[in-house]
């Protein structure tokens, strides 16, 4: 089945990445990877390094004539910005909101250097790149993603799931229209003060953060499981976002706001239509019992403020314990669009995974005979 591992430093060499279990038989565009890899690096308040990187993948293994043959697939994304991170100077002044003292606690490292370079968002790169890869598998099995930022710093936007039916037909004009905003929002009147939020925020030495949803279509009821707890959909999902650095909360769905609702309110009706049973709402966000129902996936995340600040917080120093102002990396001011494309990828490997479990991963040929015949049978009453 559809399982990675990523390898590399913030300022080492590259990144890379090994992807075991892609199907064979599936066509994969280098262009259309480092496509995902520059939706990444978009959105106002990103640091210099965005300018500096430009990341383009290397497919190392796994591919013949640009399709892949059921091998495992290497992955290589180069750090332009890397300047040989073994040469640098420690780093001994602790950073708060980062890895750093838990990291070189459980280590037993006395450079919190070595904490954060591997702790670093960078890595998130790659993940991209190998969310890529799934997300192109999803899109043959019929599957399109998008986000869109909900929230920046106190300003508020309109949410792009306007309703369950129909969304459907908007994913593919929805996508590079909210590329389009510079803070990869759909509401064009939100995005100019998150955009005003952000300069206030950076000429404050300060940072922001802010929440994003995930919606993803055209996926089959069936996917995930009720019977374990570790292979219920959603809860791999909220793993997947949770593991992205700064993500601090996830829903589905409704999410929190049912917990000031009576169930009667909030509990999506089922109705028959067209061979299909579908929802009259989709508040349950498309997952319900840790399975797909064949509704739109809907979730939302929350991703705290940058912790490092132009303007440092008071710290201490890890070898000596004096009193010390934090280390100031060169950081984003607001980073909330990227995490959007971050969480897109994670949620096309989870997709992906949940496809292969129920249809099989050894060809495309196989899955796609498997999905069809699956269709035919739900659509039936019989």
């Amino acid at each position: 089945m559809f399982r990675y591992l990523t390898a590399g430093e913030s300022h080492g060499n590259s990144l890379i990445a090994i992807v075991e279990g892609m199907p064979a038989g599936l066509k994969l565009s280098k262009s259309r990877i480092d496509h995902e890899l520059a939706r990444r690096q978009i959105g106002y308040g990103r640091s210099r390094r965005m300018k500096m990187e430009k990341d383009r993948v290397r497919v190392l293994s796994g591919l013949r004539k640009q399709v892949t043959i059921g091998s495992p697939v290497c992955l290589l994304i180069s750090n332009k910005a890397g300047a040989g991170w073994e040469s640098m100077p420690p780093v001994t002044a602790l950073r708060p909101g980062h890895a750093d003292l838990a990291g070189v606690l459980k280590y037993g490292h006395g450079d919190i250097r070595n904490v954060l370079e591997r702790a670093s968002a960078r890595e998130t790169a790659m993940r991209v790149g190998v969310g890529a890869v799934a997300r192109i598998f999803c899109e043959e099995m019929g599957v399109r993603i998008l986000s869109n930022v909900t929230q920046i710093g106190s300003v508020r936007a309109d949410s792009v799931v306007k309703k369950a039916q129909g969304l459907e037909d908007e994913v593919e004009r929805l996508i590079p229209e909210i590329d389009k905003s510079p803070v990869r929002c759909i509401d064009a009147k939100a995005s100019r003060r998150m955009k005003a939020a952000i300069d206030k925020a950076r000429d404050k030495g300060n940072s922001l953060g802010g929440t994003f949803e995930v919606v993803a279509v055209g996926i089959p009821p069936g996917l995930g499981s009720y019977v374990h707890w570790d292979r219920k959909l959603d809860g791999r999902l909220a793993q997947a976002v949770m593991s992205i650095q700064a993500i601090k909360g996830v829903e589905i769905g409704l999410g929190f706001g049912y917990a000031n609702c009576r169930g009667s309110s909030v509990h999506d009706r089922i109705i028959y239509r067209d061979g299909f049973f579908r929802r009259m709402s989709n508040n349950a966000g498309g997952v319900e019992g840790g399975v797909t129902n064949g509704e739109p996936l809907v979730l939302r995340a929350v991703m705290k403020p940058i912790p490092t600040l132009r303007v440092p917080l008071p710290s201490v120093d890890f070898i000596t314990g004096k009193r010390t102002q934090a280390e100031v990396q060169r950081s984003d001011v607001c980073a909330v669009p990227a995490a959007g494309i971050v969480a897109e990828a994670v949620a096309a490997i989870e997709i992906a995974k949940a496809f292969q479990e129920k249809f099989g991963a050894d060809s495309m040929k196989e899955i796609k005979r498997n999905l069809k015949g699956y269709l035919e049978q739900i659509q039936t009453t019989d």
